[in-house]
């Protein structure tokens, strides 16, 4: 012990500095059989990392959302490690290690190992901020946030009850400052401090805060959902990289109708994503819109929770189609040809969205190229099918279209056709478009017989493309 607390002071940076003692009081020590947290869950790297850090004589705990699922009996997705070692320390101790961030710095130490590299994020205990000067703009939000302090201070800093348990692997113990473990019995979300006054600091957290209670089917405690609807427009200052990020997690938690309905109780939907207010409306004109994007929805909740894969770029072509295709309509009603209209009101739509949330460029090309065969498959003669079968986002356009089908807003018989086109041998393919030829009666102009090899997998791919 007398060694691990010499290499902490020997270790200590002087050129950070470091807030005196914690004054926020001391935690709740939980023992394993109260928490009853399954080591099995736990990730062997994250348990590494907090034991690299302990035999280097500082605190590491795993923290946050892993600790809240753990307790929850949920497999966490990500772990953090929380530590008194600073951002430069930690990196010296794991070869693989880089710093991440400038506001909020911290430090990414990947593992690799079978299948996917894991991550593992390690922060610094961060100090309360309430005389921190230049780091809090005058709105109350948090300009800069390198300032080290306690993990009492770090605990208090952090936004719900929930998320400020830190859990020590090597003894089992949960540190519990703020009464998030009682909380999580009582089914209750509830934020730390003054609401008003975290949300202001970070107006992202009110989106957290509709995401927690979906994905957990909590309740938001009266005091934490009373400011919301009020700050909501402080969320037009927050970056829109970051604002894009939250509402990816939202739209990705596994629960997405239920935190898009939850937007709508804390009043949170106006102008973050303008479909938005389409797809929540009431009213009958908005049923066709409505059932098209709750069936994409469910599709993509289905895939999550199974662990499957999901396209961002598939996920927002779905959510502004309504949009699109009311663009698409209205300007084909004025005169313009089908697929020009179509590319016109892309451009409207996307420009309509970045009015409030701007999507990713890399995501807006997938969402473009989707939107672009749509018309493509209605073309079932010639050499029509065969070039849009070798297109790159075949797979992914035809999922889209497969949801149009199932909301009646494309004829049925038009999936079917494709999915028996996919699964078919080159005669079988030969009979299909036959088959589209005598129910037209149009004969097309002599193709060349074209024999392809069936696609790696016969069986139709699921919605939600990944």
């Amino acid at each position: 012990m007398i060694t691990k607390f010499i290499k902490r002071i020997l270790r200590r940076d002087p050129m950070v500095k470091h807030t005196q003692a914690n004054n926020t009081g001391a935690p709740k020590r939980i023992p394993k059989k109260s928490h009853r947290i399954d080591p099995h869950l736990l990730s062997k790297n994250a348990v590494k990392v907090t034991h690299t850090l302990q035999q280097a004589g500082y605190e590491a705990f795993i923290v946050g959302g892993a600790v809240r699922d753990l307790a929850l009996g949920i497999s966490p997705k990500d772990f953090d490690v929380a530590t008194d070692a600073t951002p430069d320390q930690v990196q010296r101790l794991f070869r693989k290690a880089r710093l991440i961030g400038r506001r909020f710095q911290i430090v990414h130490v990947t593992f690799f190992g079978k299948g996917h590299p894991e991550i593992i994020e390690v922060s610094t205990f961060r100090a309360l901020l309430d005389n921190a000067g230049d780091h809090v703009a005058e709105s109350g939000r948090i300009l800069r946030d390198n300032v080290w302090g306690s993990q009492g201070e770090d605990a208090a800093r952090r936004d719900f009850t929930i998320n400020a348990m830190y859990y020590d692997p090597s003894s089992e113990t949960v540190l519990d400052y703020h009464g998030g473990m009682a909380d999580m019995q009582k089914k209750t979300l509830r934020m730390i401090g003054d609401p008003a006054k975290r949300y202001r600091e970070d107006p992202v957290r009110m989106l957290r805060a509709v995401r927690f209670a979906a994905k957990t089917g909590f309740e938001l405690d009266s005091a934490t959902r009373a400011p919301i609807a009020k700050l909501g427009k402080l969320l037009n200052d927050v970056p829109s990289a970051r604002l894009f990020d939250e509402i990816l997690k939202l739209l990705m938690s596994g629960y997405s109708w239920r935190a898009i309905q939850g937007l709508k109780e804390a009043g949170l939907h106006h102008g973050l994503l303008p479909l938005l207010d389409h797809i929540l409306d009431d009213g009958e004109d908005s049923k066709g819109a409505n059932d098209f994007v709750k069936l994409a929805l469910a599709n993509t909740d289905e895939r999550i929770q199974s662990g499957k894969s999901v396209s961002a770029g598939f996920l927002f072509a779905t959510l502004l189609w309504p949009d699109l295709l009311k663009n698409w309509k209205s300007n084909s009603s004025k005169g313009m040809a089908n697929i020009p209209a179509l590319h016109d009101a892309m451009d409207d739509t996307i420009a309509t969205q970045s009015s409030g949330m701007t999507i990713q460029r890399r995501f807006e090309s997938d969402m473009r190229e989707i939107w672009s065969m749509q018309p493509r498959f209605e073309r079932r003669v010639g050499r029509y099918p065969f070039r849009l079968i070798e297109s790159p986002r075949f797979r992914a356009g035809y999922d889209f279209m497969l949801l149009r089908c199932a909301t009646g807003e494309l004829n049925p018989a038009i999936g079917q056709w494709w999915t028996d086109f996919i699964a078919a041998d080159p005669a079988g393919q030969d009979e299909l478009m036959a088959s589209v030829k005598n129910e037209s009666g149009n004969i097309p102009g002599p193709a060349k017989r074209r024999r392809r090899r069936k696609p790696k997998s016969a069986t139709p791919p699921e919605s939600a493309a990944s």
